[in-house]
């Protein structure tokens, strides 16, 4: 069992703020979508100083934040928006596991966003955090990507019943999309997984078994980001008390209800993918030790078949002056031939054994 160790780093005072992530290059850039049933307002390159002109506390207002480099932008808006500083540590600090935290009518939640790394073994790892408050969802990116390409849509389009809900609802289709990108994750682990299944049955290289523990690492990190994400969306699909999770609409409980459904079907698709992963490591280990047998067997033939020729020739090499059948003529093609007959039929009876 791995031991877990303690890792001494750089103390921060309480608050003091540190982007911990591997993004330190993506500017900090936002967009703001304020909407309800009947209106659109978009803003692209969103400035902080718009931020009380533009946000409508009637309507649902989305403002997505992308790169987390930018601390004095971070601080502003979590001081516009009366965001605690601890909540906004976790944001800034990406080896946070997934969790969901009520405080001071302000719902946190923070997910893992895995896809696999083009043409690599690896796993490409960004945290997204959404806060709620007074009607406002605020998503934060590690870096702009397009996990949401097809949520902006909706909304721009009107599509659903998106534009007709609250940002509790915006934060289920958000989440959803993200978990979106685990089922994508694990497609191709699983197509790697078949590709691997396959080489084992024509190749003995070391490598492939490298590979193998690869993606048993892979898919122990997938299980490590659901298994929190799964706890999380429980606490909300189980809640019963009414001053809990008040931000959201009761209504809505049971759409978290359906991701937490997705978790486990998630979770439940990994189990049984490693658990092929262990029969392609069982096989590989099989398969090398039916070919050292193979190696053995032969091996033990060829000794076996020289061993009375081996005999013979120790015999008839002693140096005794007065041996029988020394001075016959013919005794050299005759020991020979016996000899011949000898190989021949051990090979006879090892065929009609079926040893080899």
């Amino acid at each position: 069992m791995r031991k877990i160790k303690y890792k001494k780093g750089k103390k921060l005072q309480p608050y003091d703020l540190e982007y911990t992530g591997i993004h330190k290059s993506a500017d900090s850039e936002m967009q703001l979508f304020v909407y309800d049933d009947s209106n659109l307002s978009e803003y692209d390159d969103f400035k902080v100083s718009d931020l009380s002109k533009s946000i409508d506390s009637a309507k649902t207002n989305w403002l997505n934040i992308h790169g987390l480099n930018d601390l004095n932008l971070l601080k502003t808006v979590s001081d516009y928006f009366k965001i605690d500083n601890f909540m906004l540590a976790d944001i800034l600090n990406t080896t946070r596991r997934t969790k969901i935290e009520e405080q001071n009518d302000t719902l946190f939640f923070n997910i893992k966003s895995l896809l696999p790394t083009e043409n690599s073994d690896n796993i490409s790892v960004e945290q997204i955090s959404f806060l709620i408050k007074d009607g406002i969802l605020i998503s934060f990116q590690e870096k702009r990507s397009d996990f949401f390409t097809h949520i902006r849509e909706r909304i721009r389009t009107h599509s659903g019943i998106v534009r007709t809900k609250k940002a509790d609802y915006l934060l289920y289709i958000l989440l959803d999309a993200v978990m979106e990108n685990f089922y994508i994750t694990i497609e191709n682990e699983e197509d790697k997984l078949e590709e691997l299944i396959n080489l084992t049955k024509k190749s003995a290289n070391t490598i492939i078994l490298e590979r193998i523990e690869k993606h048993r690492d892979n898919f122990n990190f997938l299980k490590r980001s659901i298994i929190p994400l799964r706890d999380s969306l429980y606490d909300i699909k189980s809640i019963k008390d009414d001053n809990v999770f008040n931000v959201m609409e009761t209504e809505n409980f049971t759409f978290f209800a359906r991701l937490h459904q997705k978790s486990l079907e998630l979770l439940e698709q990994i189990e049984s993918d490693m658990g092929s992963l262990e029969s392609a490591s069982n096989f590989f280990f099989s398969a090398q030790t039916h070919k050292m047998n193979e190696i053995m067997k032969t091996l033990t033939i060829v000794s076996a078949i020289f061993i009375p020729l081996t005999f013979i020739v120790g015999v008839y090499g002693m140096n005794f002056k007065y041996m029988p059948e020394l001075e016959f003529e013919h005794g050299y093609y005759t020991v020979v031939g016996f000899m011949f007959l000898i190989v021949l039929g051990m090979i006879y009876y090892f065929k009609r054994r079926r040893w080899f």
